[in-house]
C-alpha cells in the first residue's frame, strides 16, 4: 500500500495500481510537486523488479470526494473546472483515521459537527459531519489554506502575478511557494515549530503568532459548512505535541465555545477541554499507516 497525495477527481477510494492508474497519477504531478513523484517512485521500482506484487494506491484526496458543487468550484470560468481546476483537499487518510477513531472511542461525538486540525509541516483542517468530509481548507494543490512549515497557505493570487511581473519564472515562483514560505519565510530561516517556540527572535514570535491566528481563522470558517461546532480535534506533529500552539489557537476561538483546561492541555491528555466547555476539544494521534494497511488488505482480499 502506497500513500499517494493527489488522486485527482477520478477516484473516491483506494484503488489497485495498474500501469494505467500509474500514468493518470503521474499526470497529476504538477499539482503536488513536492510529493507526487516521490510517492510514485517506489511504485515504479516494484513494477520493474517485482511485477507480481499487488500494489494499492491510497489517495489523500479520496476522502474529500462528494463535496457539494459550491465547495468544489473556484469562481473561474467553467472550462477550468472541466480541465480539473477544482478543490480536491488533502490529508484524507489522516481524517479517515480520526473519523474511525471517533466512531470507536467517542461514538457520542462521531456524528456531530467536528473540525479536525491536522497540524504538521504540512497543515490543513477538515469539517466532518456524520463522519464524512463536508469541507476542507486545502484546495487545488497543497499550497492552500493554513500556513505551513515552508508553504504560505491562503495567498492572494495577485502576489503570483506580481512575481511574474518582476521577471520571476515558473521554477523560481514554485520554489518560493513550496520551500521558502510559511514559518520558514516569516522567521527568516526556521520551519520547525519546536525551534520557533524556543526562540526569542521577534521573527520567530511573528511566525508562531501568524500560525495560531490564521489557523484559528480557517477553523472558524469551516464551522459555516457545519452550522456550528461540537468537537475540535488536534492531530499530527504540532497538533499532538505542542500545548502552547493548541492554546494559542484556542484563545482565538473562545467566542465559539472552545475552552481548554491548561493542566489537561499541558499533560497532553486526550480530552483537553474544560468540563464546562460547550465544545469538546481532543488530542488524537493520527495513524495514516493503519488506514493504508486496512484499505490495502481489503483490496487484496477482494482481488481475484
Amino acid at each position: 500500500g502506497h500513500r499517494i497525495v493527489h488522486g485527482g477527481a477520478r477516484y473516491d477510494k483506494s484503488v489497485p495500481l495498474t500501469p494505467q492508474v500509474l500514468a493518470y497519477l503521474d499526470s497529476l504531478s504538477p499539482l503536488a510537486p513536492l510529493h507526487q513523484q516521490n510517492n510514485l517512485a517506489p511504485v515504479r521500482v516494484i513494477f520493474e523488479h517485482y511485477p507480481e506484487i499487488f500494489q494499492v494506491a491510497c489517495l489523500d484526496t479520496a476522502f474529500h470526494q462528494g463535496h457539494v458543487p459550491y465547495l468544489q468550484h473556484f469562481a473561474l470560468p467553467e472550462r477550468f473546472f472541466e480541465q480539473g481546476v477544482r478543490r480536491y483537499g488533502f490529508h484524507g487518510l489522516s481524517y479517515h483515521y480520526i473519523s474511525q477513531h471517533l466512531r470507536q472511542e467517542f461514538p457520542e461525538l462521531a456524528d456531530g459537527r467536528v473540525v479536525v486540525a491536522h497540524l504538521g509541516s504540512g497543515a490543513s483542517a477538515c469539517a466532518l459531519k456524520e463522519g464524512r468530509s463536508v469541507h476542507t481548507t486545502m484546495g487545488f494543490t497543497a499550497l492552500d489554506g493554513l500556513p505551513m512549515g515552508t508553504r504560505p497557505g491562503r495567498l492572494d493570487a495577485g502576489v503570483v502575478l506580481w512575481m511574474l511581473e518582476q521577471g520571476m519564472d515558473h521554477d523560481e515562483i514554485q520554489s518560493v511557494l513550496y520551500t521558502q514560505s510559511g514559518l520558514k519565510g516569516l522567521s527568516g530561516e526556521q520551519a520547525d515549530m519546536r525551534a520557533l517556540e524556543a526562540s526569542d527572535d521577534p521573527r520567530a514570535k511573528l511566525a508562531v503568532q501568524y500560525f495560531c491566528y490564521h489557523t484559528a481563522e480557517n477553523l472558524a470558517g469551516l464551522c459555516v459548512a457545519l452550522k456550528g461546532l461540537d468537537t475540535l480535534v488536534f492531530t499530527a506533529g504540532i497538533g499532538e505535541h505542542s500545548p502552547s500552539i493548541r492554546a494559542g489557537i484556542a484563545q482565538h476561538l473562545e467566542w465559539l465555545g472552545v475552552e481548554i483546561d491548561p493542566i489537561r492541555n499541558q499533560k497532553g491528555q486526550t480530552v483537553i477541554s474544560t468540563d464546562d466547555s460547550p465544545v469538546r476539544v481532543l488530542v488524537i494521534p493520527t495513524n495514516e499507516e493503519r488506514v493504508i494497511a486496512e484499505q490495502s488488505l481489503a483490496l487484496v482480499r477482494a482481488s481475484p
